[in-house]
């Protein structure tokens, strides 16, 4: 039999676009189910099972009767018997209706809704002559009517364009993308178990600040009415969390989301998401270590192996992974050896050489040393690296290195040609510290958007002292893109940036 409900209003019919044939005819149908008082709406269903549930465990459900809801995504009707099958969050299993089991009427009602159409169903489990495991309805309720058709089955939802607008529609159609936007889930999951089982504290930060730091990044500036001041969206998590390690709460991390007014392209998004982590009395080479055992740990929790895919390659990540200094990865890898250049002269003289731009740039050696490295070396790295002990020109939160302070205790951590982690043994002298923000005061003076500002609050904590720390940042979305084989960072945003349509 079919349970209909209480009926409805036709309250906002008028306001849906009727821009197609199939929505005319969904929107008929619509109108004729109020007519017979069932309500194409419905209320609170019940579920016993989901379909994977089910499938999984056959052998001791066949034959007892389940309740299961979930999206129609396609119906064959033979004369009087019709197969269709449902859509749950687990997956997809077959349903069978029959005439003789129905009715005439509720048979008649089932054939006629729709793809896209939510129902509840009640009936009992078996299995067809083909071997696939079924649902025999004996009563369905009809719990929402969908009135715009999904997109066409044979070709599914490809272009990029809508899949990012409407993710609800790539989404249902494309298993594919579900399956990411889980492995996201429990990929995060999985961080969060591996850092409180280290005794880490997670916490919670303000994402409105008066001045952005802790990274070079330009900002999105907004207005606070009430204050009549100026805010920025944060750009990273660093320098509130640190205030923290100041306050006694050694061992702590925040995963959040940070605004950067950049570019779009395949590695970056305007919004994105950043696990940051910093620990007291600990420093770079602790965080080589917990990133390696982390990322690992991740990767084997929801992959169930420590191997991951990126553009053809299958690269594993069990630890150790290799450590090489900025200076002598360019070395390798375009045969310019920075240990004889010791002149901002000499280093622009071999940017040059290699085709580097830096017009425009800080045109330091260290500076000119960090841009050699991203345009020439970064993208050849593609098995697990850390680049360590960066230039102090592009690391002003970074402690300065004994044997030679024109760098620093920083490193970044590359993956796939992509950077998944940065990471310091961070700066504690405040003296030091207010002398690198003038430093970049100064550039910000010459026009360097990016540069950071002068942060008063910040060095007013760091005054009161803060224990040797390590700390961290690891890109939470191209760490799913990493784990989940994804080239693209939208493939991993469920709703990424993008300009409005006309």
């Amino acid at each position: 039999m079919y349970s209909e409900g209480n009926g409805g209003n036709e309250e906002g019919l008028h306001e849906l676009t009727q821009d197609s044939e199939h929505v005319r005819v969904r929107l008929k149908k619509l109108e004729t189910l109020r007519a017979k008082g069932i309500d194409p709406f419905g209320a609170r269903f019940e579920r016993t099972h989901l379909s994977k549930e089910i499938i999984d465990d056959f052998s001791s459900l066949e034959g007892s009767t389940v309740k299961i809801a979930g999206r129609i995504m396609a119906m064959r009707t033979h004369g009087k018997a019709t197969f269709a099958d449902i859509m749950d969050l687990s997956g997809r299993i077959q349903l069978y209706a029959k005439v003789d089991s129905l009715g005439e009427d509720a048979y008649e009602l089932f054939t006629s809704l729709d793809i896209g159409d939510i129902i509840g169903v009640i009936g009992k489990v078996f299995r067809t002559r083909r071997g696939e495991v079924s649902i025999e309805i004996d009563e369905f309720t009809l719990l929402c009517k969908s009135l715009r058709p999904l997109p066409e089955k044979w070709h599914g939802l490809v272009d990029v364009d809508l899949r990012y607008r409407h993710r609800h529609l790539d989404l249902i159609v494309n298993p594919d993308v579900r399956r990411v936007f889980l492995q996201r889930t429990a990929i995060i999951k999985a961080i969060r178990e591996f850092l409180d089982s280290r005794g880490y504290i997670e916490v919670e930060t303000s994402s409105l600040h008066p001045i952005p730091g802790g990274a070079s990044a330009r900002p999105f500036i907004t207005h606070h009415n009430a204050l009549d001041m100026d805010l920025y969206m944060r750009i990273a998590l660093e320098l509130h969390l640190k205030r923290l390690i100041v306050g006694g709460l050694e061992k702590v991390y925040e995963i959040g989301r940070v605004y950067r007014n950049e570019g779009i392209s395949t590695k970056h998004n305007p919004e994105f998401t950043m696990l940051e982590l910093y620990e007291a009395y600990a420093d770079y080479t602790d965080m080589m270590n917990i990133a390696e055992n982390l990322i690992h740990h991740v990767a084997v929790k929801v992959l169930g192996a420590p191997v991951v895919k990126c553009g053809g390659m299958e690269i594993d990540l069990t630890p150790p992974w290799p450590r090489l200094t900025m200076v002598d990865a360019v070395t390798k890898y375009t045969g310019v050896d920075f240990t004889k250049i010791e002149t901002d002269e000499d280093a622009l003289s071999a940017a040059d050489s290699l085709g580097v731009e830096i017009a425009g740039k800080d045109s330091s050696r260290g500076a000119v040393l960090a841009e050699i490295y991203d345009k020439l070396v970064e993208p050849r790295l593609m098995t697990p690296t850390f680049i360590i002990d960066y230039p102090i020109e592009v690391s002003p939160l970074a402690r300065r290195k004994k044997d030679d302070p024109r760098y620093t205790y920083r490193f970044e951590l590359i993956i796939c040609g992509r950077e998944m982690a940065n990471a310091f043994s961070e700066l504690n002298d405040p003296i030091d510290q207010r002398k690198r923000f003038a430093a970049q005061v100064s550039l910000r003076d010459k026009g360097d958007e990016e540069a950071h500002m002068m942060d008063e609050d910040f060095l007013f904590a760091l005054e009161h002292g803060m224990p040797p720390t390590g700390g961290m940042g690891i890109g939470i979305d191209r760490l799913v893109m990493l784990i989940t084989n994804q080239e693209s960072i939208r493939d991993v945003i469920l709703f990424p940036t993008m300009r409005p349509r006309a």
